[in-house]
């Protein structure tokens, strides 16, 4: 997905999460101000919107995992996909091993974390 596509998605996401709750509950969520997010939504926003868009698509951005058969948060695929084998239980055993060979999963080997190795 090219810079502007994705700058452009992660406002409609952000317009949305805005719309459902507010601009300061939007901006705690992405770990931003409720006045750069405010700026960002009225297109006045100073700074370049790069890291903005990346703090908003790992927060409200969505991924369809095969195994839970649901929407997750980039994020907590994140967290599934990284973690240590689990021991716990045969279902989060299944979780772990199903991260393993999934098109979803971040890419270990890029500093940023994207996906598809």
């Amino acid at each position: 997905m090219g810079d502007d596509a994705r700058i452009a998605e992660a406002l409609a996401l952000l317009r949305e999460e805005a719309a459902r709750t507010s601009a300061a509950e939007a901006a705690r969520r992405i770990g931003y101000s409720r006045p750069a997010v405010s700026m960002a939504l009225a297109g006045t926003y100073k700074g370049g919107l790069g890291r903005l868009a990346d703090a908003v698509l790992a927060t409200l951005g969505g991924v369809a995992c095969p195994h839970l058969g649901r929407t997750i948060t980039p994020r907590d695929c994140a967290d599934f996909a990284g973690r240590p084998m689990p021991t716990a239980s045969r279902a989060a055993v299944a979780h772990w091993r199903a991260c393993r060979a999934c098109p979803h999963r971040p890419c270990p080997h890029r500093p940023e974390g994207g996906s598809s190795c």
